[in-house]
């Protein structure tokens, strides 16, 4: 590609993921408004299909909320497992076009296919191709937005989605293109709150100076938005309004932190109960690692209280692990520091400053215990390999003859009446 030339990067953005995925799976759900999330009174909406978002419903919207606007909405805990096979097999379709992909989330990425326009035709044909291959081959729909940056490619995304309403799902374009050139002219009658960086409380004080559109904005000396937000945030969303976006598309990468959290339907109150749930998140977030390969050199617990309030307290360790007792231990030794007493309502652990994992020998000294745990842990990985997820793990972690252990994305998104239930069926 010469120099100055412009690129042509795609954002594609899945409909309704999750929902969809188990809409798929359950053809029986197919025109019902259903809810992927946490039920229970603590519980967010994750997902949701279109006829669910014709009440009035979207993500990270309280349940209960979503649950009266719509009482007749089938609730689903959700398949996080799921979606990541779903997730793996979508991405595989974009990087058959290219290997520059920059995944966002589970289900939307950004393409850079500017060097294979000439193998797969324009940024427009590979769009609709895309758009067909995950159609034919997954039976899930998507939208994908072609710009020459990445900023008005997400907006041209969301644009050519479908929009809900009570007679029927209307369908949108499915592929929309900004040609370059024409960035201004489908940025500028946007609203303001179509910028990144603009929530709640920089609307609020943008609407001070009568600022509605991005074109609004754009008007607006980059002095005064200075003035207004600070030297980063008003420069920032001054040449987002004027479309000047730069950002190269980043091929996905080693992850920079592994960490597993849960809100509880009940608060904890007590340093035991705690030390049994970071046990819980040490097994996963160690199993993770060491299924990636990597170890980690800080540890992280994140600690919720009832009335919201947040903290975290972290620890760096003499050598990096990926073994479960020492990120238990470690966890357990922060959580000293915590006085549950208010109640906590979420707690998380988490491993950063990730490096490669490497081979160890056993110390010929007793004091090798570290070691010892690390040797234990793979063959705890290797029984469950052969077992399953459930077949052994921390004696404190059984009730009832079963293991309580932690997989990724239980009680991600709050937790639920009953785990398994479906309810408004």
């Amino acid at each position: 590609m010469s120099a100055g030339l412009p690129r042509t990067i795609l954002h594609v953005d899945m409909d309704s993921f999750y929902a969809s995925v188990e809409v798929l799976l359950d053809p029986t759900l197919r025109g019902k408004p259903v809810i992927v999330g946490g039920s229970g009174d603590r519980g967010v909406v994750a997902s949701c299909s279109y006829e669910a978002r014709a009440f009035g419903i979207h993500s990270a919207m309280p349940s209960l909320r979503a649950r009266r606007l719509c009482p007749q909405a089938v609730f689903l805990a959700g398949r996080f497992d799921v979606y990541v096979d779903y997730s793996r097999r979508i991405h595989e379709v974009f990087r058959s076009y290219t290997p520059l992909v920059e995944g966002i989330s589970l289900d939307e990425a950004f393409l850079d296919v500017t060097g294979a326009e000439r193998l797969f035709g324009t940024g427009e044909q590979i769009g609709h191709a895309i758009r067909r291959r995950i159609g034919r081959d997954l039976g899930l729909g998507c939208a994908v937005g072609v710009a020459a940056s990445k900023f008005v490619a997400k907006l041209a995304s969301k644009a050519a989605k479908p929009t809900a309403a009570r007679g029927g799902t209307v369908a949108g374009a499915g592929v929309l293109v900004v040609p370059p050139g024409q960035e201004i002219a489908f940025l500028h009658p946007l609203p303001v709150e179509a910028l990144w960086g603009v929530g709640p409380a920089t609307h609020k004080r943008l609407a001070r100076f009568g600022i509605e559109t991005v074109g609004d904005l754009a008007a607006l000396p980059v002095e005064t938005l200075v003035s207004a937000l600070g030297p980063a945030q008003g420069r920032h969303l001054h040449d987002l309004a004027w479309a000047r976006d730069d950002r190269a598309v980043v091929a996905e990468s080693n992850p920079k932190s592994v960490g597993h959290e849960e809100t509880y339907a009940r608060d904890h109150h007590d340093h035991e109960s705690l030390g049994r749930e970071a046990v819980r998140m040490a097994d996963a977030v160690g199993h993770r690692l060491r299924k990636a390969g990597m170890e980690g050199r800080t540890v992280t617990i994140k600690v919720r209280f009832h009335d919201f309030r947040t903290i975290t307290r972290s620890q760096s360790l003499p050598a990096p692990t990926a073994t479960a007792a020492v990120l238990a231990r470690v966890a357990k030794d922060l959580l000293r520091s915590v006085d549950p007493g208010p109640g906590v309502r979420l707690f998380g652990l988490s491993a950063s400053n990730l490096v490669p994992a490497t081979d160890r020998q056993l110390s010929l000294a007793g004091a090798a215990a570290d070691e010892a745990w690390e040797q234990a842990s793979r063959a705890v990985d290797a029984i469950r390999g052969r077992f399953g997820d459930s077949a052994v793990g921390p004696a404190v972690l059984a009730e009832s003859g079963q293991l309580r252990r932690k997989r990724r994305g239980d009680t991600q998104w709050g937790p639920s009446h009953d785990r398994n239930e479906r309810e408004g069926r």
